[in-house]
């Protein structure tokens, strides 16, 4: 038996790999197996190419954990290595610039391990002692058996093993054990392993007999050595490519298509990426595609690594020039895979115009469900946003589709206001906003559907690209307001008649759930009495506020909706006109104390009009105060009486109801006593 040390000229070594532990405890299985996997598929290559003339035989790789020994080992029947081999590969790890390179870069311990090709000693992260047990292919070889410590001190001495290969034994450290269960080494395998290239063997498959699950003689092959992903478009049917999703996401519903990658210039690139069928209302769920380096398991958070709208998909990404063992900042700034990227930017948009082009009448089955992802890509990747122009879908309330420049055409004579904007009407809610949509209907207009996650932002996006271009809520004004075709004729009220009137109608709106305005216009006779409508401005602040954490101050205000009274509707000019016969002798004696008080105030201002401050009497000064602060007293002793007064109008709360009900706001005890008022009127 021979001793030695460990050549890397730096004591550093086994501290960064303790180290890598804390960041990715569980990766050592990976590491282990990964490299069973290539002394197998070496010994493959070498039979293949006649340099290996014995029997390939048995060439599955096996783990197993000894819970009393305290030991997992990995055992494969590949290459294996001479004592030569073992003194070159696993002793001596230094090379040119290696001391350079590890004081530069211990702190980063992923890194170190992916450039160094140090994989193996990942196994000492849950070790205290790991043996190597090995016999090389080659005729005549001694077996032999290297142990170490996790220091640089190691034994190798010649040992008795009949067939060729390698065993990784680990001697699980005591605070690990978690490491020999298991239900715990299952589950590494299976995020780890699932889809290695040669078959990997757990234990025995179980079966249930007299009550209990016992092992019977069948291995247990944990992963699929060759997964959809690896085999040719042509060579699949859509049940393989459905079944292979249903392996990666058992609970899924079936996804909505698929797209194939398979590149082999300039780069190698493989994989299945699946639309996923989704509801309308849900809580984006991101990094669901798995990311292989020849069909070992790198990582599932791919953020940053493929563009941010693919992180919405499912499936799996394979490449061999994808670093295995590095850092996710590292894999971000890869010039290999930002060419990767890019690449598949292309894929999944030509791939999306050919199913647009050859089969349009199936992509619209699917539109709702695929709009968040089209949407998100626009909203975030400019090459891709370019690409996807012209298969983007607007959905329209009768439920037809229409691509953007189908839209424009559609209604850039009808819409187009008085600035020479196209106009896009749109509902949030087909049921909600039924009477705001029925109306623009019934002056010619179409109105989209934008019912979506993401259609607020998208609305803006819009927006910001075609300047030219509006889009409004149905609710958000009047129609005439919302496509504007000439200077709207204003109301014939006076403002004093407008003041009067504004009380006795915002005396019977919500005190609760927003704030309301009340407005008079001209919207002829045959116009609703009354309507609600929303601001579009601060309705899409407080609903993009709700999906940025950002923009807190949107988010905590009310909503705000204005009433907007038609004051050339008859009901409206009887309530006008009862209110002047009802409340003129109340209103009297304060609108001429009001005239009065006005009046000394405004002789006031004008004796001191060009004065600066400090130059008005303080006698005037507070004669003023009282002026404003008595006009103040009379004009809410008259408010309060019109207030009183619309309380009581039946007619008033009736008008108001029916515009809050066609709005969706007539709720609770509000929305009974409107049914009550009701059959009272028809009574």
């Amino acid at each position: 038996m021979t001793t030695g040390k460990i050549g890397v000229s730096t004591k550093d070594l086994f501290p960064i790999i303790k180290k890598f532990l804390y960041s990715d405890h569980d990766i050592f299985l990976r590491e282990i197996v990964s490299n069973a996997v290539d002394a197998t598929q070496k010994l493959k290559v070498l039979a293949s190419g006649g340099e290996f003339k014995g029997e390939l035989g048995d060439v599955k790789i096996r783990v197993k954990a000894d819970k009393e020994a305290g030991t997992l080992t990995i055992s494969d029947r590949g290459i294996g290595m001479t004592r030569e081999e073992v003194e070159k590969y696993i002793n001596q790890i230094a090379f040119s610039g290696a001391e350079e390179f590890l004081e530069k870069h211990k702190d980063d311990a992923a890194t170190i391990i992916g450039h160094f090709g140090l994989g193996f000693y990942s196994a000492f992260m849950v070790s205290s002692r790991v043996d190597i047990v090995t016999r090389s292919y080659k005729e005549g070889a001694q077996p032999v058996k290297w142990s170490c410590s996790g220091d640089p001190e190691y034994s190798l001495e010649d040992v008795e093993k009949e067939e060729r290969g390698t065993d990784i034994v680990m001697h699980i450290n005591e605070e690990d054990k978690e490491f020999l269960e298991e239900n715990k080494i299952s589950e590494l395998l299976n995020k780890y392993c699932k889809f290695l290239p040669v078959e990997i063997v757990f234990g025995k498959k179980k079966e249930w007999k007299d009550g209990k699950q016992v092992d019977t003689d069948e291995d247990n092959v944990i992963n699929d050595v060759n997964p959809a992903w690896t085999r040719k478009p042509s060579d699949l049917k859509e049940e393989d490519y459905l079944n292979f999703y249903h392996q990666l996401y058992p609970m899924a519903e079936d996804p909505l298509f698929h797209i194939h990658l398979n590149v082999d210039y300039p780069f190698n690139l493989t994989g299945i990426l699946y639309f996923p069928k989704i509801n309308n209302k849900f809580e984006i769920q991101k990094n669901k595609i798995q990311l292989y380096s020849n069909q070992v398991y790198v990582t599932d958070s791919v953020e940053g690594i493929v563009p941010e709208y693919l992180t919405l998909l499912h499936g799996v990404i394979d490449s061999p020039d994808i670093p295995l063992n590095v850092s996710r900042s590292y894999l971000q700034s890869d010039r290999n895979v930002k060419k990767i990227s890019n690449h598949i930017t292309k894929k999944v948009a030509d791939s999306l115009s050919d199913i647009f082009s050859s089969t349009r009448e199936d992509y619209e089955k699917k539109w709702d469900d695929l709009k968040i992802f089209i949407q998100y890509g626009m909203l975030t990747d400019e090459k891709f946003a370019e690409r996807a122009n012209t298969i983007f879908l607007f959905k329209d309330t009768d439920g037809k589709y229409f691509t953007f420049d189908e839209y424009d055409n559609l209604v850039n004579t009808n819409q187009t206001d008085k600035d020479k904007n196209i106009v896009s009407l749109y509902a949030t809610d087909a049921t909600e906003q039924f009477s705001y949509i029925e109306r623009a209907k019934a002056k010619g207009y179409n109105v989209l559907l934008m019912d979506g996650q993401l259609d607020t932002h998208f609305i803006n996006y819009l927006e910001q690209k075609h300047a030219d271009h509006k889009y409004l809520r149905v609710d958000s004004d009047v129609l005439e307001k919302l496509i504007q075709k000439e200077e709207v004729r204003g109301t014939d009220l006076s403002e004093a008649e407008q003041e009067e009137l504004r009380p006795v109608f915002s005396s019977q709106l919500p005190k609760e759930g927003g704030m309301f305005f009340v407005n008079f216009e001209a919207l002829g006779a045959d116009g609703d009495p009354v309507v609600v409508t929303r601001s579009e401005f601060m309705r899409r602040m407080k609903e993009m506020a709700a999906m940025n954490g950002g923009m807190g101050f949107y988010g905590a205000m009310g909503d705000q909706y204005t009433l907007v009274v038609n004051t050339d509707h008859k009901l409206v000019k009887g309530v006008l006109e009862n209110e002047k016969s009802e409340m003129t002798a109340k209103l009297e004696p304060i609108n001429f104390e009001i005239k009065e008080v006005e009046g000394k105030k405004t002789e006031l201002d004008e004796l001191n009009k060009g004065k600066k401050d400090e130059e008005i009497p303080q006698v005037d000064k507070d004669r003023l105060k009282d002026y404003r602060e008595k006009l103040d007293e009379l004009k809410k002793q008259k408010e309060g009486l019109l207030e009183e007064y619309g309380k009581g109008n039946k007619i008033v709360g009736q008008l108001i109801d029916l515009a809050l009900l066609a709005n969706g706001l007539l709720k609770g005890e509000a929305l009974n006593n409107f049914v009550k008022r009701s059959v009272d009127l028809i009574k």
